[in-house]
């Protein structure tokens, strides 16, 4: 058993095993991804972005991995990498989607690992979490040369970013706390 405990409303948190904890976190970071996408492409349209949510989201529009999201990048050195095979320009939405939310939701099993070893997580944990998982992605992807160094940006681009990882960190973690619930 990793924890027990009362929530803040007094409601019982259920008894999470290591397997539940992590569960319950990726389920809670799915979610988390889907409200960080669901912000990002609200922004996008408010820059008169026009493409529909669902072409947005699985990148139909990317023709050339020149113009491919970071994702798809790492997606792609990994798959090349690994295989040793060459993936087509065709692949690059797809392969984009699955690193995207494949990191996203495994982001999950160690906020699971966290929150479900404690007794009595609190949803605003999430914020450093969420945190974290922007800051990481200012020191690997540079590494990586897939994004400049941190300071090479300006401050709008960085708190947008930043706020759109804090989204997801907090709703990784109600979601994580409503899960714990049952």
């Amino acid at each position: 058993m990793l924890s027990r405990g009362v929530t803040k409303t007094g409601k019982a948190r259920a008894n999470l095993t290591p397997a539940g904890a992590i569960g319950r976190g990726l389920i809670a970071a799915a979610l988390g991804t889907a409200a960080m996408d669901a912000l990002l492409y609200s922004r996008y349209r408010r820059e008169d972005g026009e493409d529909s949510f669902l072409t947005w989201e699985f990148s139909s529009g990317v023709s050339s991995w020149d113009d491919a999201p970071a994702p798809a990048h790492i997606g792609k050195r990994l798959f090349e990498g690994l295989f040793q095979r060459e993936v087509p320009v065709e692949r690059a939405g797809l392969v984009n989607n699955i690193t995207h939310w494949g990191y996203g939701i495994l982001g999950g099993v160690q906020y699971g690992i966290f929150a479900g070893s404690l007794s009595a997580p609190r949803i605003v944990y999430g914020l450093p979490f969420g945190a974290t998982v922007w800051a990481t992605s200012y020191v690997v992807l540079p590494l990586a040369h897939l994004y400049e160094p941190i300071w090479k940006y300006d401050p709008t681009t960085l708190a947008k970013d930043l706020s759109a990882h804090l989204l997801y960190g907090l709703t990784t973690a109600a979601a994580f706390d409503l899960l714990s619930r049952v």
